[in-house]
């Protein structure tokens, strides 16, 4: 799976968190407010998504609505899978550094990656 440019991902963002079909105009509306996109461009990225098979386009009466294709986690573990192995040579710990390296970790934050690798272990073992 590709990864997507910026400006198609912030789309893909928005449509994912919906829920449900979205207008054009409800993405815009749910957009970045420092981010000026025309309807135009908009309306290019949709299609963009659509012909790369992200999105599926419905009409309903005038207007064009729009659901994703590709789940939202599928997506992310694929993409993230792919950073991993290009930028850190698919080391997790690599890539921890490189987020943390001089910055001091919350307690929050290391409980959470705890939790997760609790989760991880557990899977491992059945």
């Amino acid at each position: 799976m590709k990864k997507l440019p910026d400006g198609e991902l912030e789309l893909m963002m928005i449509i994912w968190e919906a829920g449900e079909p979205v207008s054009r105009i409800e993405i815009e509306e749910k957009m970045d407010t420092d981010k000026l996109l025309t309807a135009g461009t908009i309306l290019s990225y949709l299609s963009r998504l659509e012909e790369k098979g992200f999105v599926e386009r419905e009409k309903r009466g005038k207007m064009n609505y729009y659901r994703p294709l590709v789940e939202k986690k599928l997506y992310l573990k694929e993409t993230g899978k792919t950073i991993l192995k290009k930028m850190f040579g698919g080391s997790l710990s690599n890539f921890a550094t490189a987020l943390y390296d001089g910055e001091e970790l919350s307690s929050q934050d290391i409980e959470e990656l705890r939790q997760f690798l609790d989760s991880k272990k557990r899977d491992d073992a059945l």
